[in-house]
């Protein structure tokens, strides 16, 4: 943005000098067909006058910075870790931080030729290094392999996203108690893991983006799910405990709480719901599972991927400590 001095007042120049103030100026903000961000950046230049306007110039002769980031590629030279990304959102995210630019350490089960495919397309659609660690998000001390073997390999940690999730429906009294620990264990213990062994790299480069992967259940309830919508809870709180801790030293978190997403594993409750009911594919989708979305559609995972390198990129950099619901309106009821 240009800063004018209190005392600039345009009436001041001459009539004919007026025109090359109002040029100088307005390209930095788009007029006419101009970039809103200028490649090459003018320099506002005061026409000669009285003494008293060259005085006035002094403080008018502004270099105006060049936009830095590349437009389709902000994330180049970046490294993302992406938890739970063998498939559905999380594959979704990793496309898109290497369709950004950056290199990207997939994580997951999976068959193991399916993974290398993954891996292969990647690379061929987007020229980034991807990488990829079996690491089981139950295990403390996988997850600190998973990260020191990304910093071993890439020497730096730029973006985690934290999406490795499970889920598993019953009424509290009879919620199996192994399932209540999986859930925690994956859904918020993992998330705990990785960010406090990214946090020294993050913290060393000056630079990092942890995007926690919440639902839509981390701001609001539902039956039957305690596990589920306690971890959700814990990872929003987790988020704004992270971006209090690091909000001087260049590193944001953020929460991102999606309602229903459209994946092949939605898609399957879609046909056995269906089933089970007796009802339309048509009837699940509208009455069942996007009864609590008002917009009654699926987010999709492009929406979250594009949102996911919005707040890895520097334009988010002031945004932090939020979670951001992508939930067609089924929280501001």
């Amino acid at each position: 943005m240009i800063v004018l001095p209190r005392s600039f007042r345009l009436a001041a120049y001459p009539i004919e000098a007026r025109n090359d103030i109002i040029t100088a100026i307005a390209p930095a903000y788009g007029f006419g067909s101009q970039r809103v961000f200028p490649q090459t950046a003018p320099v506002l230049q005061i026409p000669a006058g009285n003494a008293g306007n060259r005085r006035k110039g002094l403080a008018m002769n502004i270099q105006l910075k060049a936009q830095d980031a590349k437009v389709t590629r902000p994330l180049a030279g970046k490294v993302s870790l992406v938890t739970g990304s063998t498939s559905g959102i999380g594959l979704g995210i990793a496309r898109a931080l290497a369709a950004a630019g950056s290199s990207v350490v997939l994580n997951g089960f999976g068959i193991a030729s399916e993974i290398a495919k993954t891996r292969h397309q990647l690379t061929a659609d987007f020229g980034v290094t991807v990488g990829y660690s079996a690491a089981d998000m139950t295990r403390p001390e996988a997850i600190a392999e998973m990260i020191a073997a990304t910093l071993a390999e890439h020497g730096r940690l730029d973006v985690l996203v934290n999406n490795a999730g499970i889920q598993h429906v019953a009424p509290l009294e009879q919620f199996p108690i192994e399932k209540w620990d999986a859930i925690l264990s994956i859904n918020l213990s993992s998330a705990f893991h990785t960010t406090r062994l990214a946090l020294p790299a993050m913290r060393q480069n000056r630079f990092g983006r942890i995007i926690n992967i919440a639902s839509a259940h981390g701001l609001v309830a539902s039956p039957f799910k305690a596990a589920y919508v306690a971890a959700k809870h814990g990872i929003v709180g987790l988020t704004k405990v992270a971006a209090l801790e690091t909000a001087e030293e260049g590193i944001t978190c953020n929460a991102i709480c999606p309602g229903y997403v459209y994946t092949p594993l939605v898609e399957a409750q879609i046909d056995g719901q269906a089933r089970a009911h007796g009802i339309s594919r048509e009837a699940v989708i509208h009455d069942v599972l996007l009864a609590q979305q008002p917009n009654k559609r699926f987010a999709t995972v492009e929406e979250l991927g594009a949102l996911t390198v919005f707040l890895a990129s520097d334009a988010a950099a002031s945004i932090t400590g939020i979670a951001l619901p992508v939930d067609g309106g089924w929280t501001a009821h």
